[in-house]
Order: structure tokens, then sequence, then C-alpha cells
């Protein structure tokens, strides 16, 4: 399938326009200029760009490809705490003013909301830093075509692979103009450049699916496609003829692929707007000791070339490193200004928003920092234990802090990773999970969240 560009954007000329917000920063700003005339107390616009082109091969052979670019802008207009947000990708004509009339309109008729409001204009952020974000060479469809190409023909090299599941190659930019009534006015663009693979062992009813990816804003820092490609393979391969193993309890040890995972549901136990509402298991816990004490959770949005970078958040509020975990304390909630206000605190700068929602808190770029051991001394000592590679489901409950979640991977057997293991559940609860953990030394920056291999005692495996 091949998909056009949307009919909502005026067709780019030039590269160099992908790059080009300043279009995207002038009708913000009009938007914000008309939303004051419109009768708004405070007001503030974003506008977000979005270009992705992408292919998909499936045995040598180009099956989809698809480019999409979309210009959209979303109005949040204040009448004293009364709210509304709009938005649209059609300002023709004398759109800016309508589209301000109908925020305005809708704001007076909205329920009053007193933690409502902009940014302190003190806390908006003035000198914004380069994070190197963007790589300017745009591959064309012939060079997504040759790294999707190359990863496949690699994962079909491994032996004991018998199909390509398929591969893909895609890139893209993204990025924000924000505008508000208050003063502030920035953009920043990110781009991003993607492979995967996924690689299929055996044959009939005793096939086996596993993949690699990569992703990076610059293509320098992709892994190659024939890497991507052949880890695919190795993993499919490596998981043939699983086995079931009994009900028991046991250490579980998380592969760097899915330990990340661990971090996640902290923090979304300690997002601002579930402890405002109260329905998170961690609501009483700021300051309380989670984990051990050589444990360090990191919260960075100014990392150079990361994956979730970027110079303000979508209030315009500087923002900065956080470790949110602290020799193992939890020292902070992840806050935008509604969720502080409401909690009598300052916001974190962790402001996110699309062009139809209001900002809402979330997190940048996370990392578990690295522990002392290798991940083959973490096991050494394990009698009998189990080596997660994939995990299946969400049942993680983020009120009572219960985990249950379908995984497979490997048995642990005398400190050595044995057999593949499937159609098996973790469960337990995180906060003795937390507590156990212990990390190993092979962090990479590979994802939006990153952790090492990581361990974790006395969890309940169910089996057969």
């Amino acid at each position: 399938m091949i998909s056009s560009p949307s009919s909502s954007t005026q067709a780019k000329g030039t590269s160099s326009d992908l790059f080009d917000q300043s279009a995207l920063s002038d009708l913000a700003q009009r938007l914000v200029e008309a939303a004051k005339r419109a009768g708004a107390d405070a007001a503030d616009a974003v506008a977000v760009r979005g270009v992705s082109h992408g292919v998909e091969v499936r045995d040598g052979r180009v099956e989809e490809s698809e480019r999409s670019e979309g210009d959209d802008v979303g109005l949040r207009v204040l009448v004293g705490q009364r709210q509304a947000v709009v938005s649209t990708n059609d300002v023709s004509g004398d759109g800016v003013a309508k589209l301000a009339e109908r925020a305005v309109a809708m704001a007076r008729v909205a329920p009053e909301d007193k933690y409502v409001g902009l940014a302190d204009p003190s806390l908006l952020a003035r000198d914004l830093p380069d994070l190197d974000l963007v790589d300017p060479a745009i591959p064309s469809t012939a060079e997504l075509e040759r790294r999707a190409q190359e990863a496949e023909a690699a994962a079909l090299g491994v032996k004991g692979v018998t199909k390509s599941g398929g591969a893909s190659a895609s890139a893209g930019i993204g990025g924000m103009v924000l505008v508000t009534s208050s003063g502030f006015h920035g953009a920043y663009l990110r781009s991003s450049q993607s492979i995967s693979m996924t690689a299929i062992s055996g044959e009939g009813t005793t096939m086996e699916r596993d993949y690699d990816y990569s992703s990076a804003p610059h293509a320098a820092d992709l892994y190659s496609p024939e890497r991507v490609g052949r880890s695919a393979g190795e993993r499919a391969v490596a998981r043939a003829n699983p086995r079931k193993v009994e009900t028991c309890q046991v250490p579980v040890v998380y592969d760097p692929r899915v330990s990340g995972s661990l971090v996640g549901h902290l923090v979304g136990a300690i997002n601002g707007a579930s402890i405002a509402r109260k329905t998170s298991f961690l609501k009483d816990k700021l300051g309380a000791q989670l984990f051990a004490d050589n444990i360090r959770i990191i919260d960075d949005p100014l990392r150079r070339r990361g994956l979730r970078s970027q110079p303000f958040d979508a209030e315009g509020v500087s923002v900065k490193k956080l470790a949110i975990i602290d020799q193992g304390i939890l020292t902070s909630w992840l806050l935008d200004c509604a969720t502080a206000r409401e909690l009598g605190l300052a916001t974190t700068g962790h402001a996110h928003r699309g062009v139809s929602s209001s900002p809402s808190p979330g997190p940048y770029n996370l990392h578990l920092e690295a522990g002392a051991v290798t991940p083959a001394e973490l096991i050494s000592d394990i009698k009998q234990g189990f080596y997660v590679t994939d995990l299946i489901g969400s049942g993680v409950n983020g009120v009572t802090g219960d985990y249950s979640r379908g995984a497979s991977g490997f048995w642990i057997e005398n400190g050595e990773i044995t057999y593949p293991v499937s159609e098996v559940t973790i469960a337990g609860h995180l906060l003795p999970m937390f507590k156990s953990m212990v990390a190993a030394s092979d962090l990479e920056f590979r994802y939006g969240v990153n952790a090492p291999t990581v361990r974790i005692e006395g969890l309940t495996l169910g089996g057969r």
C-alpha cells in the first residue's frame, strides 16, 4: 500500500522546508493573540509537525511503503478558572479567529477548576539547550528498503530460521512549537530512524517468533541492519522447543529488553495525576526507602540525542535531569503545573501535551543506573530460577501494586541459562520487588526506558 500526504498538509518542496518551523511559530502566535481578542484571560497554542516515511519488506520484496506529513495546532484558553482546548489542521481564511472564538465560548460554559492556569513566568525556559536531536540527512525510500532487506537477509542467514516475519525501516521528523500569553515562545524538532526484524524458527505447530529493533534520532547511532537481523534470528532459534515448568517460587532475572518495564511501573505510580487522585499504591511513599541504597533511577530530558529529549516541557517550563530514586529513596513525583497546585508543590517540568488535550505529567528519558556485577555474576548463585526475555499483557494494578505478567524466557539451573520456557506467569507485589532489586552492569541506552539486567527475589512462577 502506498499512502500519499494527508490532505491537511501542503506539499513541502525540499527537505529544508521540513525543518523550518517559522510558519508554525507565526500561526501559534496569531492563535494566542486571537484568543485574547476574543475574551480569554490567558491562552497557549501548540503546533505539532509530524512527518513519517517507512517501508516493510518480506521475502526480499517491499510489501508496503507509506509516507505521511501533517501539521496540527491546538489552542488552550482560560476564562477565569474555566478552561477549554480546541484543535484543527485547517486554519485557512478566517480560521484563526473562528477557532479562538469557539474556544472562548467553550471555556465560558466549562466547569471551574481551581488548579488550571499557565505556568508561572519565573519557571519558563529562557535559554534552550542544543540537544542535537535532528539528523539533517533524510534517508530516501531506496535507502530504507536497503536497510530492511539487509536486516531480513541477516536473519534468514541464521541457522534454524525458517521464515521471515517481516523487516521494516522508517524515518521521521516530529516537533513542537509552543507560544503562551505569558511570554513564552519556543520550538524544537526531533528526527527519528528505526530498523526492525521479526524472525521465525521451526515449522508448523513448533514455530517460534522473536524480534529485535534499533531506534535513534541519528542514523549514525542505529545498530546496523545486519546486527538487528542476526539478533532477531538468534533469538528466534534460541526459543525453539520450549518447555513448561511447575509452579514454584524462584528468583527472576529480567533481560535488558524487558527490565525497563519495572521502571515504567514505578513511574506510572508516581505520576502526579495518580497521586492527586489517590489512586497509586505509592501515594504515601514520598521520601520512603523503596529500593536498596545503591539503586538510582534517573529521568533526563536533556540527554543529547535522546529518544525522548526536549528542551522545555509542554507548558514552557525549564526541564532538568532528576534522580527520582536516589540511594533507594523516592525523591519526587512527576508533576505538571495543575497537579503541582493540587498537591501544594512546585511543577517538576514534566508536562506533556497533544494538540487536543490539556497538559498532563509524564516522563522523558528514563534509566536505572548500572550496578557493579556482571549478568553472569548476577545469576551465578541461582540454583533454580527464571530468565525473562518477553512479557505479555499488562496485569499490573497501579492502585494496589499487585503484579502479574505472562512471560517467556529461559530456565536457570545452577547458575547457567539452560532451556527455553514459555506459557508461564510471574506474580508478586511491586513493593517487595523493588526492595529486592539488584542491577547488573550491562546498561545500554537503546530505548526510551533503559535498564540493565535486573534480578528480583521470591516471585511466584505460575506454570503447569
